[in-house]
Parts: C-alpha cells; sequence; structure tokens
C-alpha cells in the first residue's frame, strides 16, 4: 500500500502541469498535452519577456528625456543674466533716483492746493474736493468758495443744494458736499473747530480717507508721511518702488524703503514727475532723466 501511496505522488509530480497550462482535453494524448503545455510556457516568456523589454526601454528613455530636459534647463539657467534694474537693489536704485529728482524738483515742502494758513481746515477742505479733479481747478473753486463761507460755522449751516452748485466743477458735487458740510459739522462739535493731528481722528471724519488725512498731517502738522495720488502711485510702481496697486499698500511699501526725509517729499516730486514726463497713458521715456533706475524703461529696452 505504501509503495502504491508513493508511486502516486511520483506520478502526479511528474505529469503536474504549469500554471499557465490547461487540463488535457478531453480525448489528447499525453504527447499532444505535454507539447501544448510546452508552446504555452514559451509563449508565456515570450510575452513577459516582449512587456519587460518595452518597458525598460520606456523607462530608459523616460529617465534619459527627463535628464535631457534637466541638463538644458540648467544650461539656460546658468545662461541667463539679469540685465538693467534687475542687477539694482532697490536701495541702490534709490541713491540714483532721489539726488536727481532733488536736484529736479527741489526739497522745499509745499503744497499745490492753495489755503490760508491761519485756516488750516481749508487744506483739509481743498484736499476733500481734489478726489478726481486737478489742483488747478479746485484753486479755481475755492478761491470763491472760501470767500462765500469764511468760516467753520459758515460751512456747516450751508444749505446742501446751493453748496452742490459752488462745487459743481470739481466733479462728485452732491458727495463732496455732503462731506464739507459734514466735516465742518464735526470739527465744531468734536474738536472746538481746531484740525486734529492723528489719522484716526482725521479720517473719522466724513469724506477724509489716508490720503487726505496725510496730506494735512504732512503740510500742517510737519509729521512725515506719504502721500499716495495717481501720480505717485503711478511713478513709483514704474520706478519699481513697488509692485502694489492698491495706494495703502503702496504707502506701506514705501514707508519701507524710503529715507523718512522723503516721505512728504515724494509726493510733491511724484507729482511734478507724473505730470511732466511719466504721464498715464504715454510716458515720455526719451526725456526721462531716471531712465537708468527705472523698471519700466528697462522692460520696453529688452522687448525691443
Amino acid at each position: 500500500m505504501a509503495d502504491k501511496t508513493e508511486k502516486t505522488r511520483e506520478i502526479q509530480a511528474d505529469t503536474a502541469p504549469e500554471k499557465t497550462v490547461k487540463k488535457a482535453a478531453k480525448g489528447e494524448t499525453a504527447d499532444q498535452t505535454e507539447s501544448r503545455a510546452g508552446k504555452a510556457g514559451k509563449t508565456g516568456k515570450a510575452v513577459k519577456s516582449g512587456k519587460a523589454g518595452k518597458t525598460g526601454k520606456a523607462v530608459k528613455s523616460g529617465k534619459a528625456g527627463s535628464a535631457e530636459k534637466k541638463k538644458k534647463t540648467d544650461k539656460a539657467g546658468r545662461g541667463a543674466k539679469k540685465t538693467g534694474t534687475e542687477k539694482m537693489t532697490i536701495e541702490e536704485r534709490l541713491q540714483g533716483i532721489l539726488p536727481l529728482l532733488d536736484a529736479r524738483y527741489g526739497t522745499d515742502l509745499k503744497t499745490y492746493l492753495h489755503y490760508n494758513k491761519e485756516k488750516p481746515w481749508q487744506l483739509l477742505f481743498s484736499t476733500i474736493l481734489s478726489a478726481q479733479c486737478t489742483d488747478a481747478r479746485v484753486n479755481m473753486v475755492t478761491k470763491d468758495l472760501f470767500v462765500k463761507y469764511p468760516e467753520l460755522e459758515d460751512f456747516a449751516k450751508a444749505d446742501l443744494r446751493e453748496m452742490e452748485e459752488d462745487i459743481h466743477s470739481t466733479g462728485f458735487y452732491h458727495h463732496k458736499a455732503k462731506s464739507l458740510i459734514g466735516a465742518a459739522q464735526k470739527l465744531l462739535s468734536d474738536y472746538d473747530g481746531q484740525l486734529p493731528s492723528s489719522i484716526e481722528d482725521l479720517t473719522s471724519l466724513p469724506g477724509v480717507g489716508r490720503k487726505t488725512a496725510n496730506v494735512v498731517r504732512g503740510n500742517v502738522f510737519g509729521q512725515a508721511s506719504i502721500v499716495v495720488d495717481t501720480h505717485v502711485k503711478r511713478v513709483t510702481n514704474r520706478l519699481g518702488l513697488t509692485d502694489q496697486t492698491d495706494p495703502v499698500k503702496v504707502e506701506f511699501d514705501l514707508y519701507e524703503v524710503l529715507p523718512e526725509d522723503h516721505w512728504i517729499l515724494i509726493n510733491l516730486q511724484g507729482i511734478a514727475l507724473g505730470r511732466e514726463i511719466c504721464k498715464a497713458p504715454k510716458p515720455r521715456c526719451g526725456e526721462c532723466f531716471l531712465t537708468e533706475y527705472c523698471r519700466y524703461y528697462q522692460n520696453l529696452e529688452e522687448d525691443t
């Protein structure tokens, strides 16, 4: 019995097919079965070998492609050279820009808006009127306005419709008229008719934002502050002193990079440069004395 069992095991071991070979078909001889098994084995190996070969080639090809791209990128990176203002830090550019601005436009602290220095609230009101309006137009309007309303009390009790007619040519006259009357009333009721000096108090007045408040702080109280109007925003962005477009963000960027003795001056000089040369739609770069330090101009040169 033991011999029979052992023999059976040997037969099973000799004839057991691989996993890839199916059982013998009905009526198929042992030789036919063995032949079919051999073919299946070879075919399986060939398929596996083919797939492995293709996969290996693909992997090698992918690695080679990536390596080639990296090599080209590295070469391009090593070959790229910074030009123009990209070689300079903001501090280095300012060392060239500020003396040229000082020489061209001076360093006297002044305002383009006319007002009686004994009545500093007039500068506040003129600045409110200057929103989206030229200083020249505001000065034309306030010449008569401050005669008609010589004191804060006169503004505080003014008729809204009549005030709108008085300042109509400055634009946005309805909102501005309400701001002038409201600011006069608040100055009388909360500050005894005196201009406050802090930016928090100033911006609590109707129609007064950071720009207007900083104009008053710089010109009336001599407090170093940066006024960002449309000219300053445009000029400082083109020069590469800021990448921001929001006036408040531009203001804080300029606090970081400008020396304090130019905080007030940057507005006066920026306005002058913006009106004379660095105009909004079409700057006169050919006439500009700052092209050596100007990011906008350098970019134009590289594009041509």
